[in-house]
This record gives structure tokens, C-alpha cells and sequence, in this order.
């Protein structure tokens, strides 16, 4: 009985299979690599070792990560600090305080704490000017008995000074 996938030899007295892959002899090496370790001890000390190294090399990156946090934070809390026109060597007490640097807690930390460098810091609006408000006052007085046209009104003016039929129809026809 002969099949395809492999032969069958009768060696004194065995049955011999033998398979009609032929494979690489490259690949041969995988497996004696595998089988020479016997038990599997050396397999898994290289597995522990690559495990170790791949942990280190996790630790080395969160530490760099950590570290290029931390100046992009100091970078931002003295940006900011300069805006306010506070000096930026407050930076170091504020990123003690703060776990989360962003203009808003900055700005608040500068709220609750601005009286320790001599700095007040409203959270207001900013301050107006006398003029603005003055200007601003002007046109609130002048508006305010103002009546403003709603779109009606302002169609039947337009109908009103209409001098030409086409001028009229151009009106009616285009709303």
C-alpha cells in the first residue's frame, strides 16, 4: 500500500514511514537548537533574560518620558508666569503644589498663593480703563432708545423707494 504523503519500507522486520516533504536544510537548524536544550531550561533562561532586558529598557524610556514631562511642565508654568508678569523662579514652588500644569491652575495657584511674592492676581475681568467705560456708557445711552428695524419693516421701506417696476419685482422676487 503506497500512499502520496509518505512510503512504507519494511526494514527487518519494522515499518518504516518516510515522508515525501523535503524541506530546507536551513530550517533544520531551528529544530536541533529547540532539542539541544534538553529539558527546556536554556529556552527559558534566554526567555527570562529577553524579558529582563525588554523591562530595563521599558524603565529607561518612562524615565526619559518623566523627565521630558517635567521640563515641557517648567517650560509652561514660566511661560506663564512671565505673561503675569511674576518672576519665573516661582516655577519651582508651583510645580511642587501642582499635579496638573495648565494656564487655568497656574492662574489659580497665582490666586491663593500671589500674596507670598508680594503680586495680586484678580480673577475679574480685566481692568477697564475710565475711557473705555466712558465710550462704552456713550453707546449704551445712544442705543438704548434706539428702535431697530426688524425685516419686515425694512422690506416695505425698500418696496416704498422702489422707482422702477423691475426694481420692484428684483425686491419681491429675491426674499
Amino acid at each position: 500500500m503506497e500512499s502520496v504523503a509518505c512510503e512504507l519500507q519494511r526494514i527487518e522486520g519494522w515499518t518504516v514511514a518516510m515522508s515525501n516533504n523535503y524541506w530546507d536544510e536551513d530550517e533544520d537548524d531551528i529544530d536541533t537548537d529547540i532539542e539541544s536544550s534538553g529539558d527546556g531550561t536554556d529556552l527559558l533562561k534566554k526567555l527570562r533574560k529577553a524579558k529582563r532586558a525588554d523591562e530595563k529598557r521599558i524603565k529607561e524610556l518612562e524615565e526619559k518620558v518623566n523627565s521630558f514631562s517635567k521640563i515641557e511642565n517648567e517650560r509652561s508654568v514660566k511661560s506663564i508666569l512671565e505673561k503675569q508678569g511674576v518672576n519665573p523662579k516661582a516655577a519651582r514652588l508651583i510645580l511642587k503644589d501642582l499635579d496638573e500644569v495648565n494656564e487655568n491652575t497656574v492662574n489659580d495657584w497665582l490666586v491663593e498663593n500671589g500674596d507670598l511674592f508680594g503680586i495680586e492676581v484678580s480673577k475679574d475681568a480685566p481692568a477697564v480703563s475710565d475711557e473705555t467705560r466712558q465710550a462704552i456708557s456713550q453707546q449704551d445711552s445712544i442705543t438704548q432708545g434706539a428702535k431697530t428695524p426688524d425685516r419686515g419693516e425694512d422690506l416695505e421701506l425698500r418696496i416704498d423707494q422702489a422707482t422702477s417696476p423691475e426694481e420692484l419685482n428684483r425686491i419681491l422676487f429675491s426674499q
